[in-house]
């Protein structure tokens, strides 16, 4: 029996025989209070793998200082500092210790590999683990969490301007660079790429003469469609090695670097202004101070050709929905199955065609990437209609599908409570935050007077009990009894609309297969060609496995 991670061991280039010694290689269980979780991050490239390894020798040596079994070593790459940065390998360790009680100690090198976020993220962290009296050892600065806790707060705290300095730093450094005409980096248009040290865009000797054949196609008038399914015929790649798509060849007709200039993108920001890590797509041209587009090397397109192109394309979208739209926002949901049916030849997703469902690949990559598979869009829904009411009535109240159905029920009747429980979570993080400070400003610098401090410290206090009381409250199960019984979820289903059938077909199905048509004119009935593949029915783990791959693969598809 292997270690669960096993495999980011080997990913962070550990031997077998080197695990062995470290007593990383055999699985490990028993007294939570002799074992400890430990978590490895790495933020930037310049963190190699041998540095990396070296911080997992110094933990272990630790742990057999202190007489502990690492349990679980948790990795990632990811940055710490961006608070709309989910790091889900830190949350499964802090959940091993928080909710599964699986162990009692944490180990991380140095403080700033635990957070960037400050003192806000760290103190409820520390809060969390005192209640299941577990603790946080930053190796490096030998720091235990159950006795300096304040060290650690104010380490984390000049962790978090260490991350405020560099994103400044980095942001004038491009926002000067890009002033200068020079490339950025990252990922250039294809067409063109950027010699090393350079700055500046040069065209690719291999891609350039396709990009030129795509932007003439665009000039003459030839739909994104017809161009993905004549380069695909022609078995020309994308510089990825992936078949061309219809909004592929739309994002690069839209792409201002593919003239050779300088970008100016807006970043998406969310309801309280924050960056959330996204640009909107498009873009317009740098403008110099005598409003002329900035160059920063040759280009695929000039300038010119990229407005006329951008033009024929505005030609053909309808009101409200061109690249770059910021006003489009969220589709009205028309289709059941959109999420969920996929071709019964290739395997991907199939789309909303209007009046039918068709495959995604046929329309986007063309027939070259797949013949395709489709059916009258009525007449799929009502059949699957009728397959998840008989489906869902035949299960006992007790089934694990229909307990998920009514969870998933109840988060799409009320999607504002998990925006609201971000939102106190974000402000609860804040008040502890100021709290800690003010602790440092008293008890550290002796700043300030004792009258202040409890003055202050007291209405801290008091916005951390309200915030915390009503993150409590957003957290507790709402009562699911009254959409337990089989009946009344078909009874739901009458009456939640597409959108809500969606979120019900959704929990209790991984996805259904269209089988294709044996001829053209074939009356066989829709509901033998349609293959359900329910969350509830055990199967073979391996195609379970492959099922679960393939559909965060096509997560991502238009509706």
């Amino acid at each position: 029996m292997e270690r669960e991670d096993l495999p980011n061991l080997r990913a962070l280039g550990f031997k077998d025989d080197e695990l062995k010694t470290l007593g990383l290689w055999d699985p490990v269980t028993g007294n939570p209070a002799d074992l400890a979780e430990m978590y490895v991050r790495r933020s930037v490239k310049k963190d190699t793998l041998s540095a990396l390894r070296e911080q997992v020798r110094r933990m272990c040596a630790h742990a057999a200082y202190e007489k502990k079994q690492i349990r679980h070593v948790w990795f990632e790459q990811k940055s710490a500092s961006k608070a709309h940065v989910r790091r889900e390998e830190f949350e499964k360790a802090t959940a091993a210790i928080i909710a599964a009680g699986l162990s009692k100690s944490l180990y991380v090198f140095k403080t700033s590999r635990l957070s960037r976020r400050g003192m806000g993220q760290v103190g409820l962290l520390l809060d969390r683990f005192e209640e299941r009296e577990a603790r946080i050892f930053v190796v490096a600065d030998n720091i235990d969490s159950r006795g300096n806790r304040l060290i650690l707060a104010i380490l984390s705290e000049q962790a978090r301007d260490q991350a405020a300095d560099t994103s400044e730093f980095t942001k004038n450094s491009i926002n000067g660079n890009k002033a200068e005409g020079r490339w950025t980096g990252g990922v250039t248009p294809f067409g063109l790429y950027s010699p090393k040290g350079s700055g500046k865009l040069k065209r690719h000797p291999a891609e350039y003469p396709i990009a030129r054949r795509i932007a003439e196609y665009l000039l003459d008038r030839m739909t994104p469609g017809w161009i993905a399914n004549k380069l695909n015929s022609e078995k020309i790649l994308t510089r990825h090695g992936k078949k061309w798509t219809g909004p592929g060849i739309i994002s690069l007709a839209h792409s201002v670097t593919w003239a050779g200039l300088v970008a100016n993108r807006e970043k998406m920001l969310d309801e309280n202004g924050k960056d959330v890590g996204k640009y909107h797509r498009g873009g317009a041209p740098l403008l110099d101070q005598h409003g002329h587009p900035v160059s920063c090397g040759e280009g695929v397109i000039t300038f010119a050709e990229h407005m006329k192109i951008k033009a024929i394309l505005a030609e053909r979208a309808q009101p409200g929905t061109s690249i770059g739209d910021k006003r489009r926002g969220k589709r009205e949901i028309v289709s059941l199955l959109s999420a969920t049916l996929r071709c019964g030849l290739c395997d991907g997703p199939m789309g909303n065609g209007g009046i039918n469902y068709r495959c995604y690949a046929r329309q986007v990559e063309g027939p070259t990437s797949c013949k395709g598979v489709s059916t009258d869009r009525k007449r799929a829904d009502a059949a699957v209609t009728t397959m998840w009411l008989n489906h869902i009535l035949r299960l006992s109240p007790n089934s694990p599908t229909i307990l998920a159905i009514a969870k998933d029920w109840l988060a799409y009747n009320d999607p504002d409570k998990e925006a609201r429980k971000v939102h106190v979570s974000a402000a609860l993080e804040s008040a502890v935050g100021r709290e800690m400070k003010l602790e440092k400003e008293f008890f550290v610098f002796g700043r300030m007077d004792e009258e202040k401090y409890d003055r202050l410290r007291e209405q801290v206090a008091a916005q951390i009990a309200e915030l915390k009381s009503e993150l409590a409250e957003l957290s507790q199960e709402a009562d699911l009894t009254p959409l337990m019984d089989p009946l009344s979820l078909a009874e739901i289903w009458e009456d939640a609309g597409v959108g809500g059938q969606r979120a019900l077909l959704k929990a209790a199905l991984k996805g259904i297969t269209l089988t294709p048509a044996r001829y053209r004119g074939d009356r066989t009935p829709i509901m033998e060609r349609l293959e359900p593949h329910w969350k509830d029915e055990s199967g073979n783990p391996a195609e379970e496995a492959a099922w679960d791959k393939r559909g965060k693969r096509h997560a991502q598809t238009a509706v």
